[in-house]
């Protein structure tokens, strides 16, 4: 089955991850991956993919102490959510696809 929301969502990683911005791309594509991103970001990125709810003013702040503009850390937390959005997206559709398969294979 098609999913009609792919483009979008292929539009969507484009833009966030490779299109112009204050962050380099390569930075907002570490983020997204929850991958190799500068020393000072590790904990704000791990928090954001993990569990956002915890992220405080405090971490914004340390962000900004160690020189990222408020643009950067808004592109970052961007490319975090994107990615952890997406990786839950897939989990979840694979979770179907095994449930679907699992469903065929006992009739």
């Amino acid at each position: 089955m098609r999913d009609p929301y792919s483009e979008k969502m292929q539009r969507l990683t484009r833009a966030v991850l490779f299109g112009p911005g204050r962050l380099a791309a390569e930075a907002r594509q570490a983020a997204a991956s929850t991958g190799a991103v500068p020393a000072e970001a590790q904990e704000y990125v791990q928090k954001v993919a993990c569990a956002a709810y915890r992220v405080t003013d405090e971490d914004v702040a340390a962000l900004r102490q160690a020189g990222y503009t408020e643009d950067q850390i808004f592109e970052l937390t961007v490319s975090v959510a994107l990615g952890a959005g997406l990786a839950r997206l897939e989990a979840g559709q694979a979770a179907l696809a095994a449930g679907g398969a699992d469903a065929t294979s006992e009739r």
